[in-house]
Order: C-alpha cells, then structure tokens, then sequence
C-alpha cells in the first residue's frame, strides 16, 4: 500500500503535467483558429480552380497531356502521405499512417513522398525505397506543396511511377477527422465522362459558354500541374487544421483525466493518513492500557 509521501509526490507530479496539458490544449485553441482561417482564405481559389477545370475537361474532346494518359505499366504508384510533424494528438497520425499501408497493400510497388515528420518516421520504418521527405511546418506550405508536385509531376512524366496518389486528414468537425485515399494523376477517360455526366445533370453546358485562347486543350495542359500543386496545398492546410483539433480534443482529454486521477489520489491520501493517525492513536491507547495493567 502506497504511503501518505508517495501519494502526495504522485499527486504533484500529476498537477505538474496537468499544467502542461492545460497549457498545450490553449496552444491547439489558438492555432486550430489560424489554421481554420487560413483554410478559409484558399476555398474561394480552390473552388475557382476545381470549376475551371471540369469545364475545361467537359469542353475537350482530347488533350495529349501526360496527366491524362494512363502511367507506365509495371511502374509503382507514387503515394504523397501527409501527417503532422508532432504527436500528442490521439490516433491522428496512426490513422493516415495505417490508411497510406492499406493503399500499400492495394497496390503493390510504391514510391513515397512524406510530408511531414510523422510520416517521414513511419515509412523509413518500413524500410521504403525512393521516399522523399519534407517537414509540413517548416517555411511557406505553398512552397513545400509546389516542391511535392514537380517532384510527383516530373517521376510520373518520366515514367518512374504510374500514379500519384494522395493520402492525407480529412477534417470531418472539431470531434472527428478521417483519413482518405485520393487519386490526383491520371485523369482519366472514365473520370472526364463523369464530370462531362455531372455538367448535364446540373444543366450547365460549357461548352461554348467562355472561350479558351489559344485553346482549350492548351489551357488545361498548363492548369493542370495547378491543380496538382494547390490541391497538395489544401491537403496541408486541412491537414494542420485536423491535427490541432485532434490535439485540442486529446489535451482536454488529459487534463481532465488528470483531474480525476488527482481527486482519486488525494481521497487515497486522506485514507492513508487517517489510518496512520488512527493507527498511532490504538498503539498510545495500548500503551497506556499496559502501563495501567501494571
């Protein structure tokens, strides 16, 4: 049975790491409402991009870009994993981590780009060929995603992978976030006739609607390496968001664990003292008893 000393060093010990969860879970508070915001500012931008694209792709009948042409048969996929830099946010990295292993197992040979520390981490522990690695906190995320994409874009024009694929947070509320699995390049004859399928069935025709100069097929093969970079772009920045809630959630989590355990404790503390006190108490009285039987 611990002692009155243990359980008043245990209990210190805890409100020492209590101060630190409360403060770290003020730190996600205040980041997640950047992060949040700079999500806001790229939506208008990124949701200009993602029409303009579908209508480019609705209003050509052909493109000969390499992004839209199947990659070379028997090449790995190239899988871009996203994961934050640090923990101490639950299960947010295990998670993306164990969604970027199931695409592994899906799809055979692959050839990593890690954003992120996490991540970087994660695929050297599998002893992974060819990664790439980059931090998602340090210096401008427009620049890293840039980076990310020529060196995607360049392996996958030169043929050394067969697809790029994303695997990054999704940030579901402050409550949840999930990993998901996305294909980036190639887009393909199936996927420009469901977004030619999505034009009618919202009844907007674009073609003829806005003219293209010097030519739709043109403007898409220099939009589409845009789209590639600003889409890695909104995966970080969605990504940063998520991690902040998942670690807002987990520190108030532990500090409210913390709380619990310190009531527990001190309960124990003021048993164990009462019983020592009490305990003093019997051996004066049968002290005493045998003094007076003498």
């Amino acid at each position: 049975m611990p002692t009155v000393r243990d359980l008043r060093d245990r209990i210190r010990s805890l409100k020492n790491t209590q101060q630190i969860t409360k403060a770290m879970k003020q730190v996600a508070a205040a980041k997640i409402r950047r992060a949040e915001a700079a999500q806001r500012q790229a939506r208008p931008y990124a949701g200009a991009l993602s029409e303009m694209l579908q209508g480019l792709i609705a209003a050509v009948s052909s493109v000969d870009d390499p992004f839209m042409r199947a990659g070379k048969a028997g090449a790995p996929s190239g899988i871009v994993l996203i994961s934050a830099d640090k923990g101490l946010a639950g299960a947010f990295n295990s998670n993306v981590i164990a969604q970027a292993q199931q695409a592994t197992r899906e799809r055979g040979d692959v050839r990593w780009y890690t954003i992120g520390l996490k991540a970087r981490n994660a695929v050297r522990r599998m002893n992974a060929r060819d990664s790439k690695s980059w931090p998602l906190s340090a210096g401008s995320k427009l620049d890293t995603a840039r980076e990310v994409a020529i060196n995607a874009a360049d392996d996958f024009r030169a043929g050394s992978i067969r697809e790029i694929v994303l695997v990054s947070q999704r940030l579901i509320s402050m409550m949840a976030q999930r990993p998901q699995t996305r294909k980036l390049v190639p887009i393909l004859a199936d996927d420009m006739a469901e977004l030619r399928g999505a034009e009618k069935t919202d009844g907007r025709q674009q073609r003829g609607a806005i003219e293209f100069l010097p030519s739709p097929e043109f403007v898409l093969s220099r939009l589409l390496p845009k789209y590639l970079e600003f889409t890695i772009y909104s995966a970080m920045l969605e990504t940063d968001a998520a991690f902040f809630a998942a670690q807002l959630v987990a520190m108030t989590n532990a500090t409210d664990n913390a709380s619990k355990l310190i009531d527990e404790l001190t309960i124990q503390m003021n048993n164990a003292r009462q019983a020592a006190i009490t305990k003093e108490l019997l051996e004066i009285v049968a002290g005493a008893e045998a003094l007076g039987v003498e």
